[in-house]
């Protein structure tokens, strides 16, 4: 075991699920939800075998390749003319739909999936084979708010195209299936705006011709209070599922659904400004399209390799400026056959491609509902994201901020090509229990930690797990160093940390005074490991730091390669700055970072950079950086680049476009 010199004093749906297998979604638990606001009462299964859902949706095993998928990766030049980049958008749009047609045998119509015929309906070809093939899945539906959103889909699409007894059979299937909520925001968004646009779809029918027994007025009354509901906690306090790597695309496709369909010119114009909104969102954490920093939820691949999400189907699709995901991410097809109905807004795409300089983004989100286990009801989240030409770091303050998913805190480098790259360095503090479980599901806690590791989360109870969030872990993050503390008691699960180093590194040396040195990319990174740790394998790759001591931590310093002349430069740099780490009673470390702010962390109390206590509450807003801007309650999102300016009310549903002078 490596011993340390020590100085005295002070974040399922897999991006890699093709909709041509038949594996079963990872994402789709086997939990049902209670209403917002009122307290849990029964528990009832999404779906009791997901299985079915995936079959429905698959094809057989494609065969032949995606064209962006497997060409070099794209250029990440901004294109500067209007025009060219909305027919590349467009062009983008049309290879995920023609690929996915394709795939089933035209002549076969046993072998369509609900996707093919969405792909297939957007072409406007093979309407008959479509209908039929169709009826035949609409007499075992299954997969609920995963199975309604796909058919509200190619009800739209099929409007003038579907026979009448296709059309017959999904209205049927919409009175005999009873399709569950679920139990998470992106369930909740889709279930909503589904049953929002078929209620429209068929308006004026009794509670009898539908699932739930309510009328198509009650449908929409419900639905739209809630989609209101939704969107107000957004724009006011933000997300419950947070900044997801693959959950990206169950809010964007149902709000562009809403925007293209929505009869109602108050809830197009809400679904066109929340698709705006979270867009921006995302658009200001990646770099070339990955999705960076702390999530809400990714899953065991994704944490490692950044790219492989369905949210880079997304920024490929918008930004043009990374590889889609396999599939183009599974999901992406329900979006891409609506896709010529968004224009991105300039100003996003300039926030996601033109950065001259480097800048640091806040965001304040919040914990999904919590039932148990706490004294608020959605705690806030503050996030904090530093980014370069060459890295970005990015963290939330640490804690049991979502269950089982969350990522923390995470460096990302920049690379030519993403895929299969593990392009980023982090720590965690392995943690599980019934304490997170029952804190955000209403289950008894009996059977919780074994349920959740078979329902696809097949590492959430092990020793050697890379994601997940802790109560004992404490993070404090500036400009691009961080500082995670954490202080573990006896009884937890697993009293340890655990340090990702990537098989992509450049480099990776350990010096005697205690600090790694690792280069990733043009990325220089100095770790420094609290407590003493040795080293074991990683089964994808890469090593773990394994450190075995209840009170310990992570320091690190990000720089890039263009800061100093030499790899030997950059390490004098960060041997000659001072630092002090003590360890008992409790973890405190004070270090003066390369951008020569004095930070000062103690666990359990408020960390002070250049003497002055940071004060989550009062220092941050909804949105802060150059880029965007939201005051805590205000419904109103402020999107800036250079001279464009948009504004995206939520007060007046108003969207308000500006070049400055």
């Amino acid at each position: 075991m490596k011993t340390l010199p020590f100085s005295c004093g002070r974040s399922d749906f897999a991006a890699n699920t093709s909709f041509g297998r038949s594996e079963p979604a990872p994402h789709l638990r086997n939990t049902h939800a209670p209403d917002p606001g009122s307290p849990p009462s029964r528990r009832l299964p999404v779906c009791r075998a997901p299985w079915v859902l995936l079959l429905a949706l698959a094809s057989p095993a494609p065969t032949s390749a995606q064209p962006s998928f497997t060409a070099p990766p794209p250029s990440t030049a901004v294109v500067e003319d209007p025009a060219v980049r909305r027919a590349a958008y467009l062009a983008r749009r049309d290879e995920a739909i023609r690929w996915r047609a394709a795939l089933p045998k035209p002549d076969q119509p046993a072998t369509f999936g609900l996707a093919d015929i969405a792909a297939k309906l957007a072409l406007r070809e093979n309407a008959a084979a479509c209908s039929a093939r169709l009826i035949e899945l609409l007499k075992t539906p299954s997969g609920d708010m995963f199975w309604m959103f796909p058919v509200t889909c190619i009800s739209y699409l099929g409007r003038d195209q579907l026979s009448p007894e296709a059309k017959a059979a999904v209205r049927e299937a919409w009175r005999t299936y009873f399709p569950l909520r679920g139990d998470t925001e992106n369930h909740w968004v889709m279930y909503y705006s589904t049953l929002y646009l078929m209620a429209q779809l068929w308006p004026d029918e009794p509670g009898e011709r539908w699932f739930n027994g309510k009328s198509s007025a009650e449908i929409t009354a419900e639905s739209k209070a809630w989609l209101l509901h939704w969107m107000e906690l957004t724009t006011t306090i933000g997300q419950g599922e947070y900044d997801c790597t693959h959950y990206l695309g169950e809010y964007s496709i149902p709000m562009l659904y809403l925007a293209t369909w929505a009869r109602d010119p108050a809830m197009r114009q809400r679904g066109r400004m929340m698709l705006d909104y979270v867009l921006a969102d995302f658009a200001a954490e990646t770099l070339h399209g990955a999705y960076i920093g702390a999530h809400a939820r990714t899953d065991d691949t994704t944490v490692l390799e950044k790219w492989n999400a369905l949210s880079s189907y997304f920024a490929w699709q918008m930004f043009g400026n990374c590889p889609p995901p396999a599939a183009y991410g599974g999901w992406g097809i329900f979006f891409a056959v609506v896709a010529d109905h968004y224009e991105l807004p300039e100003v996003i795409y300039r926030i996601a491609t033109d950065r001259p300089e480097k800048y640091t983004h806040f965001e304040r989100k919040r914990t999904r509902h919590r039932w148990r286990n706490s004294d608020e009801r959605n705690a806030p989240v503050y996030k904090t994201t530093y980014v370069t030409r060459d890295y970005a770091l990015g963290s939330d303050q640490g804690g049991l901020l979502q269950p089982i998913q969350q990522h923390s805190w995470d460096v990302t480098w920049a690379v030519p090509d993403p895929r299969g790259v593990h392009n980023t360095m982090f720590s965690v503090q392995p943690f599980y229990g019934a304490q997170e479980l029952m804190m955000y599901f209403t289950e008894m806690p009996d059977y919780m930690p074994a349920s959740v590791t078979f329902q696809g989360k097949p590492t959430y109870i092990s020793e050697s797990k890379l994601l997940g969030g802790s109560p004992y872990e404490q993070i404090f993050q500036q400009d691009d160093t961080l500082v995670s503390l954490c202080d573990i008691p006896a009884d937890a699960p697993f009293r340890q940390v655990n340090g990702f180093f990537s098989k992509d590194l450049a480099r990776l040396e350990e010096d005697a005074s205690g600090w790694i040195f690792a280069q990733g990319g043009r990325a220089y990174l100095a770790y420094r490991p609290l407590a003493p740790y040795e080293w074991r394998p990683i089964d994808k790759g890469g090593k773990r730091l394994y450190s075995p001591h209840p009170r310990n931590g992570t320091l690190l310093q990000v720089a890039s390669v263009s800061e100093f002349a030499t790899w030997e430069a950059f390490k004098a740099a960060i041997l000659a700055l001072p630092l002090a780490v003590v360890l008992e009673p409790t973890p405190r470390v004070a270090f003066t970072s390369l951008r020569g702010r004095k930070i000062e962390v103690a666990y359990g109390a408020a960390p002070r950079v250049d003497g002055r206590i940071v004060d989550h509450a009062r220092d941050w807003k909804l949105f802060a950086g150059p880029y965007l801007n939201a005051e805590v309650g205000s419904r109103t999102l402020t999107l800036t680049h250079g001279r464009l300016r948009r504004v995206l009310d939520f007060n007046s549903l108003t969207i308000i476009d500006a070049v400055q002078p």
